[in-house]
């Protein structure tokens, strides 16, 4: 038995560093004695055993041996004369606890222990992390910027205690960060690996608007507004399709909020450049693809006879290049939004063949 008031200590002061419950910790350290000590009993899992004490500030390490009148297995059984000195009166078939001192371990096992009781550790914090990250993928958290690398533009950062990497792709083009700043971001995928927990985090993932809206808008939180589809280009334009399933609440307005409000809010901390366009969803494929084309006024639209997934849209001349929009952006995220093919033509039927290939890329 070993009273030792330092170790409880530095448990307790581990505990608090690490969040690890001090149970795991004490756990962990008794597997790492218990194991260091197997050596000396042939690797038995059966034999030597910790059990440590924080209330009595004891930790004990010991074999447990079976009393037998005659020895098969000198590393399990012990005869009843050796015996009394640990149980007096010990008869065969009785169990009798033979302490075991860390003192005498010495220094190959005492390392053995070390390396055994911080491995124990990292995988009992990797666990603690892992829960917790899992119960927040597909969620948004506040992050500090630790460090920014020059070279390939990816900036570390602290979530929680936990180091992640915002790679450059991820991040909004145009954007740029300082070491300190605090900013939001979208982990959109958390695995456990060998070498330690992967948490993957963006600012330009679909995801991020999403769970921004809901976090802005009641009604989407309530259940009262559902965002049907989300289609985006990071930096530069959204759009999202909405529906209500109260006839009394418009999804678009309680997106947008009074004066924008709400939209204004998101797009702040989205950078502020970023357009968000809020449109209604309908089952309606036709009606959906026209409203996807917003702002453009839409004449027709036609389902392909031979394309089932292809849909004709005709359009005022004067509207082609709103519906087309920049180097094709606006056609290009209708047809993400809505998951058909959009061929845009003129009213007039002259048009622009690398305008409409544009569009349709």
């Amino acid at each position: 038995m070993i009273v030792n008031d330092e170790f409880f200590l530095a448990v307790k002061q581990l505990e608090k560093e690490k969040n690890i419950p001090a149970e795991k910790l004490y756990e962990t350290i008794a597997n790492a004695l218990a194991t260091a000590k197997k050596h000396d009993f042939g690797g038995r899992d059966d034999v030597v055993f910790c059990d440590i004490d924080p209330e009595k500030r004891e930790i004990n390490v010991y074999a447990v041996k079976t009393v037998v009148s005659e020895i098969e297995d000198a590393i399990t059984d012990i005869l009843p004369e050796d015996a009394q000195k640990y149980m007096p009166g010990a008869e065969p078939g009785d169990l009798v606890r033979i302490p075991l001192e860390i003192a005498d371990f010495g220094r190959i096992v005492a390392q053995k222990v070390k390396h055994v009781i911080r491995q124990g550790i990292r995988e009992v914090e990797q666990t603690r992390q892992s829960a917790e990250f899992q119960g927040k993928n597909q969620e948004i958290v506040t992050a500090v910027v630790q460090s920014i690398d020059a070279k390939t533009g990816n900036v570390s950062l602290e979530i929680n205690g936990t180091e992640s990497v915002l790679p450059k792709a991820e991040q909004i083009p145009g954007e740029t960060f300082r070491v300190g700043d605090k900013i939001k971001v979208f982990i959109f995928d958390v695995r456990s690996l060998d070498k330690g927990l992967r948490i993957r985090i963006s600012r330009t993932h679909s995801g991020f608007v999403k769970r921004l809206l809901e976090n802005e808008v009641p009604e989407i939180a309530d259940g009262v507004v559902e965002i049907k589809a989300i289609a985006r280009e990071a930096g530069s334009r959204t759009k999202v399709a909405v529906v209500s399933h109260d006839e009394n609440v418009d999804p678009v307005g309680a997106c947008i909020g009074q004066r924008g409000a709400r939209i204004d809010n998101i797009r702040f901390i989205l950078g502020g450049d970023e357009k968000i366009d809020v449109i209604p969803y309908s089952e309606d494929i036709d009606a959906f693809i026209a409203s996807a084309l917003a702002p453009a006024e839409i004449l027709k639209v036609e389902q392909d006879p031979n394309e089932e997934i292809v849909y004709h849209v005709t359009v005022p001349d004067n509207q082609l290049s709103l519906a087309i929009g920049n180097k094709g952006q606006n056609a290009r995220l209708a047809v993400k939004l809505t998951g058909k093919k959009i061929d845009i033509n003129p009213e007039s039927g002259f048009y622009d063949p690398d305008k409409a290939a544009e569009a349709l890329s």
